[in-house]
């Protein structure tokens, strides 16, 4: 069953909180994963992963340079779900 995208968010802010040890309120829609919530690559990698097996979706490596914000990866996340 397709997640709203307020369940998707709830969802990413905990993985991000997993490998970041960021707050969750942290985790808004609009925060840049690098320049906002300082985010590198290799942690990026692994929120991706987590995120592809939470929400069963596959997040393509050349998508992941186009998901700059929480938002953009909430967005897609919605858009490819089952």
């Amino acid at each position: 069953m397709a997640q709203s995208e307020q369940e998707i968010l709830e969802g990413l802010a905990e993985i991000v909180n997993e490998e970041t040890g960021l707050d969750t309120e942290s985790v808004q829609p609009e925060k840049s994963f690098t320049d906002d919530l300082d985010i590198d690559s290799l942690s990026m990698m692994t929120i991706v992963v987590n995120a592809e097996e939470k929400f069963g979706v596959r997040i393509p490596d050349d998508e992941v340079k186009n998901l700059k914000t929480v938002g953009d990866a909430v967005s897609f996340i919605a858009k490819h779900q089952g």
